[in-house]
C-alpha cells in the first residue's frame, strides 16, 4: 500500500461505504434476515448462562429433580433453534459474499471493456488484476462477515449488560469499570497489529515479485551471471519478512495475553465481590455462576468489535480503488445520440449499421497522448481511397502506430477530424468501426483453447472449410497439419504450445477470417523467418485486394509493392509515393532502404 492510499485511510475512513449501496441493494432482504438471525443468536448466547443459574439454584441448591425433564427439553430446543439459526445465517452470508463479489467483478470487467487504450497504458496489468480479483473479494467479505461479526458481538454485549444490570446492579458496575481501559488497550494493540500485518503483505508482494522474476527471467539471469545478486536480494526480502512477522507475533502474543488478563481480572472481581455478597445472602450461587460466565466472555466480543472496525477501515482503500475503476470514464466514448442509433458495446443495433467501404481521411489532425503533452502528430492530412494499401515507415516514436490507432479510434484526435467513408468517426459507434477492422499486432496474442476456437474469434459462425481456407492463404495450414488434433488442438495459455512465428500465422488467419474492410498490420511479419515471410507476402498481396490496408513495417523489403508509402518523421509525412518513386527521389527513404539492403546482404554473406 503506497503513502497516498494510507493517507486515504486516515482522512476518509468511511467515504467509500455509500458507493457500495448499488451493489448491496439487491441483497438487502438477505442482509436484513442475516442481521435479524445474528441478533437472535447473540440473545440466545446471552440467555444460556441463565440455564446454569436455574440449574444450580433449583436442582443443586434445593436438591430436587422436579421439572428436570421440561428444563432439558427447553434447553435442547433452544440449542437446536440456535443451530438452525447459525446454519441459515452462515448460508445467507456465503450467498451475499459470493453474490457481491461476482457482481463487482462482472461490473469491473465489463467496464474495462469500454475503456480506451490510454487507461491500460497508464495502469499496469497487476494493478488492474488486483482491483478486479482481490478488492472485490474483500468487499464481499466485508459486507457479509465483518458486518455479521459486528452485529453479533455488539448485540451480545448489549444483551449481557442488560442481563447483568437486571440481575445485580452493584456487581455489574464493578465489571463495567474494566471496559474503558480494556477498550483503550485493545485499540492500541489492534492498531499496531494492523500496521504490521499491512507491512507483512507489502513485503510478501515484493517476495512474490522477486520469485516471479527469478522464474520468468531465468534465461537472462543465467546469461548475465547475476544469480548471486538475485539470491542476495531475495534473502534480504525474506529476512525483512521474518523480522516483521516476528514483531507482529510479539504484539499478537501480548494482545492475547492482555485479553486473557482482562478476562481474568473481571473474573477475579466477580469472585471477590460476588463471594462477599453471596455469603451475605444477597445473591445465590447460580447468580454468581452467571456473572462468572459473563465476565469471562465479555472481553472477546469487545476485541472482535475493535478488530472489525479496524478491518473495515483497512478495506476502505479496496473500496476506493475498485469504485475509482468503475467511475473511470473512457477517453473514447460514443455520444448518447450515437448510442441511441447504433447501440453500445454490449447491446449493438446492427440493423442500423451502414456497410463500411474503407475510405479513410485525416483532416488537419493533431494529437498527443492523454498522459503526455508533446504533440505526436501536428496538422496532419491524408486521404486514403478505398482499397489502397498504405505502408508507414519511420523511426521509433515517429508516429507510425499513432496513425492506425486513430484510424481504429483507439484514441480521439486532439484537434482535427478522422473520417471513414466521408463521415466523422465520432458520428458512428466504436463497435461498428471495430467490427470491420482486422488488426495483426507485432506481438501476437492467442487465447487459451483450441485452434478452432481462436480463429472463430474472427467470425463466430465460420465453417471448417472457411477456417481452412484462411489458414491456407497465410500458409498456416502447415502449422495445423503438424498438430496432433488439427483444429481441435489445444494451444495453451497465450498460445504457449506454439512458437512466436506460428502464433503470428494463426493471428493472420484469424484477422482474415473476419473479412475486414480495413486491415492493419503492425510490424506483423517481424516475428516470422525469411522463408515464412515470403509465403506471407504472397498471401498478403492476395488478401489486401479490395481492402484498405495500413502496414507498419520495419523491414522495408516487405512493403515495396504498397500503393502508397509514407515516411513519417516527428509526426509529419516528409515523403510519400510508391517504392519506385521514392527510390528515384533519392531522399530519406532511399537512404533507409539502401542501408537495410546492405545490412541484409552482409548478413546473408556471413551466413553463407
Amino acid at each position: 500500500m503506497n503513502e497516498n492510499e494510507q493517507e486515504q485511510i486516515k482522512t476518509l475512513p468511511w467515504f467509500g461505504i455509500p458507493k457500495l449501496i448499488p451493489y448491496v441493494k439487491p441483497y438487502r432482504r438477505k442482509i436484513i434476515l442475516m442481521v435479524s438471525l445474528g441478533i437472535l443468536s447473540s440473545v440466545a448466547d446471552a440467555v444460556f448462562p441463565l440455564f446454569n443459574r436455574y440449574a444450580l439454584d433449583h436442582f443443586v441448591a434445593e436438591k430436587t429433580l422436579q421439572g428436570l425433564g421440561f428444563f432439558c427439553v427447553l434447553f435442547v430446543v433452544l440449542l437446536v433453534l440456535q443451530s438452525i439459526d447459525n446454519y441459515i445465517s452462515t448460508y445467507l452470508g456465503g450467498q451475499v459474499e459470493m453474490g457481491i463479489d461476482r457482481d463487482l467483478r462482472n461490473a469491473a470487467f465489463n467496464h474495462l471493456q469500454t475503456l480506451s487504450f490510454s487507461y491500460f497504458n497508464q495502469n499496469n496489468v497487476g494493478y488492474i488484476h488486483a482491483r478486479v480479483m482481490s478488492d472485490s473479494g474483500k468487499i464481499g467479505e466485508l459486507v457479509a462477515w465483518h458486518m455479521m461479526d459486528f452485529v453479533w458481538n455488539f448485540s451480545y454485549i448489549i444483551g449481557v449488560l442488560v442481563m447483568m444490570l437486571a440481575i445485580n446492579t452493584r456487581l455489574s458496575l464493578f465489571i463495567l469499570m474494566l471496559l474503558p481501559p480494556a477498550v483503550l488497550l485493545i485499540s492500541f494493540f489492534q492498531k499496531k497489529m494492523v500496521v504490521l500485518n499491512r507491512k507483512i503483505r507489502e513485503i510478501n508482494s515484493t517476495i512474490t515479485g522477486d520469485f516471479n522474476e527469478g522464474i520468468t527471467g531465468a534465461k537472462q539471469i543465467k546469461t548475465l551471471v547475476v544469480e548471486d545478486r538475485m539470491q542476495t536480494d531475495f534473502e534480504k526480502d525474506t529476512e525483512e519478512y521474518r523480522r516483521t512477522a516476528v514483531h507482529a507475533t510479539h504484539y499478537s502474543a501480548m494482545f492475547r495475553s492482555l485479553v486473557t488478563l482482562m478476562s481474568s481480572a473481571a473474573l477475579a472481581i466477580v469472585l471477590w465481590e460476588g463471594g462477599i455478597i453471596t455469603q451475605q445472602g444477597v445473591i445465590m450461587i447460580g447468580t454468581l455462576s452467571v456473572f462468572m460466565t459473563y465476565a469471562l466472555g465479555m472481553m472477546e466480543p469487545v476485541q472482535s468489535i475493535i478488530a472489525t472496525i479496524s478491518g473495515v477501515i483497512a478495506i476502505q482503500v479496496n473500496i476506493e480503488r475498485l469504485t475509482k475503476l468503475l467511475e473511470t470514464e473512457s477517453d473514447v466514448a460514443d455520444r448518447p445520440e450515437v448510442t441511441a442509433v447504433y447501440g453500445d458495446t454490449f447491446h449493438p443495433k446492427k440493423e442500423n449499421w451502414e456497410p463500411l467501404l474503407g475510405d479513410v481521411e485525416f483532416r488537419d489532425v493533431s494529437f498527443h497522448y492523454p498522459d503526455g503533452e508533446e504533440m505526436v502528430l501536428e496538422h496532419f492530412s491524408l486521404k486514403v481511397p478505398q482499397g489502397t494499401s498504405v505502408a508507414i515507415v519511420g523511426e521509433t516514436g515517429a508516429g507510425k502506430s499513432t496513425l492506425v490507432n486513430l484510424v481504429c479510434r483507439f484514441y480521439e484526435p486532439t484537434e482535427g477530424t478522422v473520417l471513414i467513408d466521408g463521415k466523422d468517426v465520432r458520428d458512428r459507434s466504436q463497435l461498428w468501426l471495430h467490427s470491420s477492422i482486422g488488426y495483426v499486432l507485432q506481438t501476437p496474442h492467442l487465447f487459451s483453447g483450441t485452434v478452432r476456437e481462436n480463429l472463430c474469434y474472427g467470425r463466430e459462425n465460420a465453417t471448417d472449410e472457411e477456417i481452412l481456407e484462411a489458414l491456407r492463404l497465410v500458409s498456416a495450414d502447415k502449422v495445423v497439419d503438424r498438430m496432433e488434433n488439427g483444429l481441435d488442438s489445444e494451444i495453451g495459455e497465450g498460445g504457449g504450445n506454439l512458437s512466436t512465428g506460428e502464433k503470428q500465422l494463426l493471428s493472420f488467419a484469424r484477422a482474415l477470417l473476419a473479412d475486414p474492410k480495413i486491415l492493419v498490420l503492425d510490424e506483423a511479419t517481424s516475428s516470422i523467418d525469411t522463408v515464412t515471410e515470403k509465403a506471407i507476402q504472397d498471401a498478403i498481396g492476395t488478401v489486401i485486394k479490395g481492402r484498405t490496408s495500413f502496414m507498419i513495417a520495419h523491414r522495408l523489403s516487405t512493403i515495396v509493392h504498397a500503393d502508397m508509402i509514407l515516411l513519417v518523421h516527428d509526426g509529419r509525412i516528409i515523403e510519400r509515393g510508391t517504392h519506385a518513386e521514392l527510390m528515384q527521389q533519392r531522399g530519406e527513404y532511399y537512404k533507409l532502404y539502401t542501408r537495410q539492403y546492405i545490412e541484409l546482404e552482409s548478413r546473408r554473406s556471413f551466413e553463407v
